[in-house]
């Protein structure tokens, strides 16, 4: 039996959907699962991961892990990979997972794989699927001679059962090695929002220049209300200054994999569909018959969105009871 290393990320203090699915689906492997909690917000959801599947947490609850470094992050997760003696890393392609195990993979020697939308366990042997070139194909990777292999998988991508709170795990607390750093955190700024990050949605409503201004995602925000949808964006809008970039949906923004994914007012160029052709549901919305958006959707409304939008509003509100 092997041993799997799933790095846990946590926001406000709960287990994040992705890294829920990563402790599930090695659970499943019939592997040895230890989590890796770190941060005094992990200390808190620690108990989660056992919840969902780990047989072990490593805790360091220590608050100089609550703002993401690179070079401590690196060191520690290196230590845990070694303490724990696992094969196989599991982490989230999320922005923190993306910097930080390249390093963790030059450090230890390790093969890194990252962006896989599906993962296939045969004995020790690790098979990942991920896309390339924007979405418009797919390749399988697998590892050669590399003692420990790293999976970074997007979010959404596997089943996520209700967690079964009469499953724990054994808690220990580690204190990693520091080493002297050459960077220090001063700040982080945050945004406002408490709403759920854009790659761990379930509904994701974006919008893009055919909502005209700044002031259309009015009726984009309406109908997220009721739907508990995030809302996302395009690139153009996010060029324009109508929100901020941490809603860009595509290739130099966020790769979303939501169960609904409605667009609203955006065209479908090929960088916008890379960052969200895994949705399970596409539903376009646009004035223009001829958008390249069309092709890829299940489900299209040629329209005006200013008047389709309200309607599906209210709508939802009633079969929502709202």
């Amino acid at each position: 039996m092997s041993k799997v290393l799933v790095f846990a990320e946590f926001q406000n203090g709960n287990l994040k959907r992705s890294s829920q699915e990563l402790l599930q689906f090695a659970a499943k492997s019939g592997n040895q699962v230890v989590a890796l909690a770190l941060g005094s917000q992990a200390a808190q959801g620690s108990a989660q991961a056992g919840h969902h599947g780990a047989n072990e947490v490593f805790l360091a609850k220590d608050v100089a892990f609550d703002s993401y470094n690179p070079e401590l992050f690196t060191a520690a997760v290196s230590e845990a990979i070694q303490k724990a003696g696992a094969t196989l890393v599991l982490a989230s392609t999320s922005s923190t997972g993306k910097d930080l195990f390249p390093r963790v993979a030059a450090k230890i020697g390790a093969g890194v794989v990252s962006d896989g939308t599906e993962i296939i366990l045969l004995g020790e042997d690790v098979k990942v699927k991920k896309p390339l070139y924007s979405g418009k194909c797919f390749a399988t990777a697998q590892f050669e001679n590399a003692a420990v292999k790293i999976v970074l998988m997007r979010a959404n991508q596997m089943p996520v059962a209700p967690a079964d709170t009469s499953k724990s795990a054994a808690v220990t607390e580690q204190n990693f090695a520091k080493p002297n750093l050459k960077t220090l955190i001063k700040e982080i700024v945050k945004g406002a929002s408490e709403k759920l990050d854009l790659t761990e949605a379930n509904i994701v409503i974006s919008g893009g220049r055919g909502l005209k201004e700044a002031g259309g995602f009015k009726i984009l925000n309406e109908l997220a209300e009721v739907l508990g949808a995030t809302v996302g964006a395009s690139r153009a809008v996010v060029d324009a200054g109508w929100v901020g970039h941490s809603m860009q949906v595509g290739q130099t923004g966020k790769t979303v994999a939501p169960s609904l994914y409605i667009a609203v007012g955006i065209s479908g160029a090929i960088q916008h569909l890379a960052g969200m052709s895994g949705s399970k549901v596409i539903v376009a919305i646009n004035s223009d018959a001829n958008a390249p958006i069309f092709q890829k959707a299940t489900y299209g409304i040629v329209g005006d969105a200013f008047e389709i939008l309200p309607k599906l509003t209210e709508e939802f509100k009633k079969v929502l009871h709202h």
